[in-house]
Parts: C-alpha cells; structure tokens; sequence
C-alpha cells in the first residue's frame, strides 16, 4: 500500500478526508499521479471513492495529467462496480471529451448508456443524463436513444431523477 492509499484511507466515509491534500500534491509532483490513477484498485471502497473525487479535481484543474489515462478510464476503471467510480466516469468524460478521439467518445457513450439502461444509484442516473443530455444536443442518434430512458426516468420515484429527466427531456425535445 503506498502513502497515497493511506492518506485516502479512514474516516467518516462521507467526508473527504484528505482528499484535498493528496489532489495539491499529486499537482505539484504529477509524477505521483500513477500512485493516486491505481488507488482505484483498492480493495477499501472509501479510497476508491475518495480516488474518484481526487480525479475530478484535477481534472478541472489540470486535464493534461488525466489525457494520457483515457484508455484505462474507459477500460479498466469503467468496470469498477461501485456509483461513486461510475457517476466520476460521466462527470469525466464531460470534461475530456473535446481531448477524445470518436472511438473513445463512442467507447464513452456506451458506457454511460448502459448505466443509464441499468443503474438505480439516482447520482449515476443524474450524472449519466447530464452527460448524455449535453452529447445528445449535437447526436440526433443518442437523442433518439435517450427518448424512451428519460421517459421511462421522468416517472422514477425520486424527485431528483424525475426532474433531472424532465429538464434533460425539455432540452432536447422543446
């Protein structure tokens, strides 16, 4: 386990612990960034959510460090089964896209559909249709796709998702 893990670790596994220190470090000495990119492979599921909230910090703060991993993001860290890596992927790919080429921005979409097909965690869904809805603007494909899942999301039980569907749908089709 290396120091990056153990400043992720422990805590109240809602707050961030030192998740603010770790992202100014690995800033200032981005060749910690690998050490940090495989704290995804933790087996404590709070450094792994505390990994994707370090990620998505520096990415709107350096995106350059994040480019080179892209691959891996689409690969490897897209079939970590926990919400908190999968609404981070949305959240993302958002941001890097303009840095994407179209396979990994199908790659990306297939991701994101999928969750939004199958998920139930509300941030996954909220995250997913946010992306999708900012994609599917300039995509008459992804739109027509995402008709009948944010109709069916538009009746969720949760007041979030229904209204996040509602003002995704309202973009797109009004």
């Amino acid at each position: 386990m290396g120091d990056i893990e153990n400043r992720l670790k422990g805590g109240h596994p809602n707050s961030l612990g030192n998740t603010i220190e770790v992202v100014d470090r690995v800033l200032k000495e981005q060749n910690l960034f690998p050490e940090l990119f495989n704290c995804y492979f933790s087996d404590d599921e709070v450094v792994r959510l505390r990994t994707s909230n370090a990620m998505k910090r520096i990415c709107k703060q350096d995106k350059s460090i994040l480019i080179p991993y892209i691959d891996r993001f689409l690969v490897e860290i897209s079939e970590i089964n926990q919400a908190s890596t999968q609404w981070t992927l949305a959240q993302l790919f958002d941001m890097l896209k303009k840095d994407m080429s179209k396979e990994q921005i199908l790659d990306a979409q297939d991701i994101m559909k999928n969750n939004l097909a199958n998920h139930s965690d509300w941030i996954v869904l909220n995250q997913s249709m946010t992306t999708l809805g900012e994609w599917a603007k300039k995509d008459d494909n992804l739109k027509k796709w995402m008709a009948p899942h944010l109709k069916r999301l538009m009746a969720d039980s949760r007041k979030s998702v229904a209204s996040k569907a509602k003002k995704v749908t309202n973009a797109l089709f009004t």
